[in-house]
């Protein structure tokens, strides 16, 4: 593919809620993003603490198939949080290190435009769909030009001046595959697990690279299952739309790449 613009190439990176919610894990990790070399963009959750908050305030959480029910008290909450705390804290601890970052919701820029989901067949109050073609690249990219690191929390909007919750996964999904269309690009979920693990108790059976046919074989298996199969439906789908490929890997490893590497093929991968 010939790209138009950024030919170096963009990292998005995900950081999952629970590294997100250890200050230690957190710092260390960040240390290590700032090393990664060329355009990068920085993903994050924090459903642990929306969670640990929503109890403190007597905010009932609701989940279903392992997705948060956003009524109007929790998408406060959750704005509050993503959008607030944990958002400013990030950036802060990058200045800190001369890693000159920027605090963005979906919303700042129109950055993110969603669709709150649809309530059939289950009601999952304001969460928001996204779609790459939607994406505002030309605003992302001329922050990357500039050297500005964009950090993403999950809060999107509708467009009609409805807050959004969307799943952190899907945000980087939608915004790798957006992105791919101008630079090679490379999506990584980071979180506190050392990739994708044929026993979920063992850190040593991890996959170390995986196709959609072996991931689907092994779904149907039962060898993968739970809240692992969200996030490889997002990864295979973000290949599909052009992304270069998907590493899947605990926070600590994001210099080395130890992982779970995903792509079409074992051609590719061998490449």
């Amino acid at each position: 593919m010939q790209y138009k613009q950024n030919s170096e190439g963009i990292k998005v990176v995900k950081i999952g809620g629970n590294i997100v919610d250890n200050p230690e894990a957190l710092s260390s990790f960040l240390i290590d993003f700032q090393k990664l070399e060329g355009k990068k963009i920085l993903v994050h959750g924090g459903g642990v603490m929306a969670s640990k908050m929503a109890i403190n305030l007597g905010i009932k959480t609701t989940m279903i198939e392992g997705r948060r029910v956003t009524d109007a008290e929790t998408l406060k909450l959750v704005t509050m949080v993503y959008a607030g705390w944990i958002n400013k804290n990030i950036v802060a601890l990058l200045q800190k290190d001369g890693c000159n970052a920027i605090g963005l919701s979906g919303v700042d820029a129109n950055c993110i435009p969603a669709t709150k989901r649809s309530t059939c067949p289950v009601d999952f109050g304001f969460v928001g769909d996204t779609t790459p073609n939607n994406v505002n690249t030309t605003f992302i990219n001329d922050l990357l030009e500039k050297d500005i690191v964009p950090v993403f929390c999950a809060i999107t909007h509708d467009e009609k001046g409805t807050l959004l919750n969307t799943n952190a996964d899907t945000v980087a999904y939608t915004l790798s595959v957006a992105l791919s269309q101008i630079a090679k690009t490379t999506l990584y979920y980071c979180f506190e697990k050392e990739g994708v693990l044929k026993n979920v108790d063992d850190p040593n059976s991890i996959f170390l690279s995986l196709t959609k046919e072996e991931y689907q074989n092994y779904q149907e298996q039962k060898i993968i299952a739970g809240g692992m199969i969200p996030k490889l439906f997002n990864s295979f789908n973000a290949i599909d739309g052009g992304v270069s490929e998907v590493l899947i890997m605990h926070a600590k490893n994001i210099l080395s790449q130890k992982g779970t590497r995903l792509t079409r093929s074992h051609e590719t991968i061998a490449k």
